[in-house]
C-alpha cells in the first residue's frame, strides 16, 4: 500500500500550475448548492468521469471544505503518478491482502473532524450520462469500521459547451442530514436521486 505524503511546499507550488490548467481549459467552473460544515470528519462521494475528476474536488475543499483532503486511488494509477501521494492520494490494490490495509487506512481518516476522504465508488470512469450510477460494494467495508459521526457531501460534475469553445463545469453539492448509520445501497439510492435532480437542472443559462 502506498499512503498519502502531504506536502505544503509542493501544494502550493501545484496549486499554481491547476489554476493555469483550469482557466486553459475550461470557460468557468461553477458550484450549484450549498455546504453547511458540520465539524465532522467529511466524506466526500463523486461522479467518476474523468482524469479532472480529484482536481476539481481537491480546488473545492480548497476553496469552502479546508481539510486536509485524501483520495483512494487504484495502486498501477498512483503508482504511474507518484506526485499525488504529496496531494493526499493513497492507493488501494484490489482483491489482494493489501486491500484491508487500506480500508482501514482510510476507515482511520473518518475519524478526525479535520480530514476529508474522496472517494469515487464507481470505480472508474463513466460516462457523465451513464446513470443509475452503479457503486461498487467493496468500499462499503469503509463505513462499517467508522462508529463516529461523519458528514457525507455527494458531489455531481457535469460538463456542458453549449455555444462556447471550452466547457462549463457546473459541480453540484448536496449533504443529507443523517451523520450515521450509513449503508453502501442506501448511499447508492440517494446519491443516484441527487444525480437525477442534477441532470434536470443542467441546461443552457
Amino acid at each position: 500500500m502506498i499512503i498519502a505524503k502531504h506536502s505544503r511546499w509542493f501544494e502550493r507550488i501545484f496549486n499554481i500550475y491547476l489554476a493555469f490548467a483550469f482557466k486553459r481549459s475550461f470557460r468557468k467552473i461553477e458550484t450549484v448548492g450549498s455546504i453547511a460544515d458540520k465539524g465532522m470528519p467529511m466524506l466526500v462521494i463523486g461522479n467518476h468521469i474523468s482524469w479532472w475528476d480529484g482536481f476539481w474536488i481537491l480546488r473545492l475543499n480548497q476553496k469552502i471544505l479546508r481539510r486536509r483532503f485524501y483520495v483512494m486511488m487504484l495502486e498501477d494509477q498512483l503508482q504511474d503518478n507518484m506526485f499525488l501521494s504529496k496531494l493526499g492520494a493513497f492507493s488501494i490494490r484490489k482483491k489482494s491482502r493489501d486491500m484491508i490495509q487500506s480500508l482501514t487506512y482510510a476507515s482511520g481518516i473518518l475519524q478526525n473532524p479535520g480530514e476529508l476522504l474522496l472517494l469515487f465508488p464507481q470505480g472508474e470512469i463513466h460516462s457523465q450520462y451513464d446513470v443509475p450510477v452503479k457503486f461498487q460494494k467493496g468500499w462499503g467495508r469503509v463505513l462499517s469500521k467508522v462508529n463516529n459521526p461523519i458528514q457525507v457531501l455527494m458531489v455531481v460534475h457535469l460538463l456542458d459547451y453549449f455555444s462556447h469553445a471550452k466547457p462549463t463545469l457546473r459541480q453540484y453539492v448536496f449533504s443529507p442530514d443523517q451523520t450515521e448509520n450509513f449503508s453502501c445501497d442506501q448511499l447508492e439510492s440517494i446519491y443516484n436521486d441527487f444525480y437525477n435532480q442534477c441532470i434536470v437542472k443542467q441546461k443552457a443559462p
